[in-house]
């Protein structure tokens, strides 16, 4: 039974934390965020932001709230979704070993949710799992989860009710527990990335929750490249990216370019130093976390990227024939007598052309890059690693020094080196 109080404090919280939520905008480029009083570094969501709390006895106090979201996964591609505090994904939840949270929960959904916190240990009866450890939220309910955070590291909350629906539509968040006592002074950089896939397909205005396989929208953080924002280091920090993975059906290899990174860190807990070793691509399991950490010491524009080669495209098709290698000398003339209203793209792809996509739909590849169209999408991004960075102002494309830019080769140094035209 709700007391007048915890209707009270309900009611203010709603109306605080929302208006807190909405009013926060995505991190840019300029210098690393302050520590915190708690003296960690806090932690940027790209394109996402962290829930802001209150403290009210000793105790810190959320507040989510599910419910329908209008999302833009890049510019052309809208979906009616389910998120938290009007986003997708929701914000990231931070607190810090030692803590005592209390989660305000919000049901503005039309069906009954709650929601499980993925990783952490917690009393069974806070774990939220619809019917095993808790009773639903039905729509237009509050609930009140109460627990101690025990164990730092990078974890996830998420609907633990009709997974296969809600999660399908974007009922899922990053929630990171920094440790009380660090052995080792706090990354310089710290970023966190939420791995997730969708079925949309092209003019439709809803994911499809009951695909199995065939996944066509795949997202960092809720954006699919070209609607991905670039990530900032300086040449020196020390960066960490936390990745989690909440796909329905696979598992995602991140690759990063131009430097090395180390795991440090899964949903278990933190590796020991002695069991780390250097890597470039980092296997995020279904369910799981990882966290790497790397020193930027190679100045430039990297991608960072799934290495699932379909996972870096957009609203992919798959129901045509191959067309690799075929004559279209004759090709767009036959095919226009068939079809008078074909628009052929051309022999180069998509590089250099207008697309011509569904209403409410993107192009399978591509965004704007320095050097010309960059043949990428879906779960990629850049890092911009620079000596300066400037502040309030983004840091723009890299500037190749003189002898360090891949250029055409000539003819008469291609015959002093040996090399047939």
């Amino acid at each position: 039974m709700t007391t007048r109080r915890e209707f009270l404090e309900r009611s203010a919280l709603a109306a605080a934390f929302v208006g807190l939520a909405a009013a926060r905008a995505p991190a840019g480029d300029g210098p690393p965020a302050p520590l915190s009083s708690d003296g960690y570094r806090p932690v940027v969501t790209p394109d996402g932001l962290t829930l802001p709390f209150r403290v009210v006895d000793g105790v810190k106090v959320f507040h989510l709230v599910a419910e329908p979201v209008k999302h833009e996964f890049a510019e052309g591609l809208v979906a009616e979704c389910w998120g938290y505090n009007g986003r997708v994904h929701g914000p990231t939840i931070e607190g810090v070993e030692g803590d005592r949270v209390r989660i305000y929960v919000t049901n503005r959904l039309p069906d009954p949710t709650s929601v499980h916190w993925h990783g952490l240990p917690v009393p069974s009866g806070m774990d939220g799992v619809g019917g095993l450890s808790q009773r639903t939220i039905e729509p237009g309910e509050t609930f009140r989860y109460e627990f101690p955070l025990t164990r730092p590291g990078t974890f996830m909350y998420h609907s633990h009710h009709d997974e296969m629906t809600q999660m399908a539509m974007g009922l899922m968040g990053m929630f990171v527990v920094h440790p009380r006592a660090p052995s080792r002074p706090p990354p310089d950089r710290d970023y966190a990335y939420m791995l997730s896939e969708w079925a949309i397909p092209a003019g439709a205005r809803r994911p499809d929750p009951n695909e199995m396989s065939d996944f066509n929208v795949l997202t960092m953080n809720g954006k699919a490249f070209p609607g991905t924002t670039p990530i900032v280091a300086k040449v020196g920090e020390r960066v960490r990216i936390r990745f989690g993975n909440l796909s329905a059906m696979d598992h995602h290899p991140m690759h990063l370019h131009g430097m090395s990174f180390r795991i440090v860190e899964t949903d278990g807990g933190a590796i020991p130093e002695a069991g780390q070793w250097p890597e470039t691509t980092v296997l995020v399991p279904v369910g799981s976390t990882r966290t790497v950490e790397f020193v930027a010491d190679n100045p430039g524009d990297w991608a960072l990227h799934c290495h699932m080669t379909h996972h870096v495209m957009n609203q992919m098709g798959h129901g045509i024939p191959n067309l690799v290698g075929i004559d279209p000398s004759v090709f767009d003339e036959r095919v226009g007598e068939l079809v008078p209203e074909l628009l052929a793209e051309g022999q180069a792809g998509m590089e250099g052309e207008e697309m011509h996509v569904p209403p409410n739909s993107i192009p399978m590849l591509g965004g704007a890059g320095p050097f010309g169209y960059i043949t990428m999408g879906g779960m990629f991004t850049i890092l911009k690693v620079r000596r300066k960075l400037p502040e309030g102002a983004d840091a723009g494309w890299y500037e190749n020094p003189p002898g360090t830019l891949a250029r055409a080769a000539e003819p008469e140094e291609m015959r002093a080196d040996g090399i047939g035209g």
